[in-house]
């Protein structure tokens, strides 16, 4: 069955892009982001000076990636570019738009059913009603501490946070995933879309994983400063990857995975808020980008292949169409 059944395809096929242009790609988007890390290198690791701003500037290697690649190498011609990443035109609106409500709820969803999962599995014991494990880390927090003031009700700090999930996921958060959404699903996957769906969704993935090395190797996330702190993130980035790379080659933009990237982001810290004080969740098993996530977009990812989603796909990056006797 066709990949394309059921989609609209659009009259001009997008340019296929060389192998030659995605290596490239790659190499110059992992060296641009350790030379943004190295002041930590160089530096004492995350609690360098400025540490803060050097990781949303490392999301942006992706992006400054793809425009040397555009400019310096071409590979796709200047009046496409912005169809081809998926920027624009938003056509078919109204599919987009959804995609981008879904991409919003759905990404938050899967986040709380990995932390069921993990709480199912024993990875990490929650407190919903006390929120003891919170209310420890507020009152550990030296700033709360030398405030003097009472804290208000948890629940009602707790409430304010779920609340601004969807607010944050579509705002600061998207803005940030911006810079790695255009390399990773604007550029990487439409470009390797020619070589099969699974192959361009699974690759693009592992690169993305790989991408982190600099700042997972200093602890970020995992707490490891080793290759399996690697090894998590890669597969991590792999699963979560299936997902955004389906929300970008079903609804044809590169927008919806903004925003499901920006939800990851905005909900990824709740299994800080919602564990039992005394307790010490491992983030290899309970954060969602750890295995208790991994589980949780496989599920959903069989789901959509059982429903078929994978097949209804505009078609992008393909090679075009050449005159009869070319």
């Amino acid at each position: 069955m066709s990949e394309t059944q059921n989609a609209q395809v659009p009259s001009e096929r997008m340019p296929r892009i060389g192998l030659n242009a995605i290596i490239a790609y790659v190499v110059v988007a992992l060296g641009l982001a350790w030379l943004v890390a190295l002041p930590l290198w160089l530096g004492n690791g995350l609690t360098t000076p400025g540490a803060v701003l050097l990781l949303p500037v490392m999301m942006y290697a992706p992006a400054a990636a793809v425009l040397i690649v555009m400019f310096v190498m071409r590979p796709v011609p200047k009046g496409q570019r912005l169809r081809f990443l998926g920027m624009w035109p938003l056509r078919p609106a109204k599919r987009v738009i959804w995609m981008s409500v879904i991409a919003v709820l759905g990404a938050f969803a899967v986040v709380l059913l990995a932390l069921a999962i993990a709480s199912m599995l024993g990875w990490i014991t929650l407190d919903l009603v006390d929120f003891s494990g919170y209310r420890e880390a507020l009152e550990a927090n030296p700033l709360v501490a030398a405030s003097g003031k009472a804290l208000p009700p948890l629940g009602v700090l707790i409430l304010t946070q779920l609340a601004a999930i969807p607010f944050a996921a579509i705002t600061i958060n998207a803005l940030a995933a911006f810079g790695e959404e255009l390399g990773w699903r604007g550029f990487l996957v439409p470009a390797l879309r020619r070589y099969g769906t699974w192959t361009a969704l699974l690759v693009s993935g592992a690169i993305w994983g790989l991408w982190h090395a600099p700042v997972i190797l200093l602890g970020y996330d995992f707490g490891r400063t080793d290759i399996t702190g690697v090894l998590l993130m890669t597969g991590g980035c792999i699963a979560w990857g299936v997902l955004f790379g389906y929300l970008r080659l079903r609804s044809g933009s590169m927008w919806p995975a903004v925003f499901a990237h920006g939800a990851l982001n905005a909900s990824a810290g709740l299994p800080l808020v919602l564990f039992a004080a005394g307790t010490r969740p491992d983030p290899a098993f309970a954060l969602a980008l750890g295995i208790s996530g991994w589980i949780a977009c496989v599920v959903v990812v069989i789901i959509l292949l059982l429903s078929g989603e994978f097949r209804r796909q505009p078609e992008l990056a393909e090679s075009r169409l050449r005159h009869p006797g070319a």
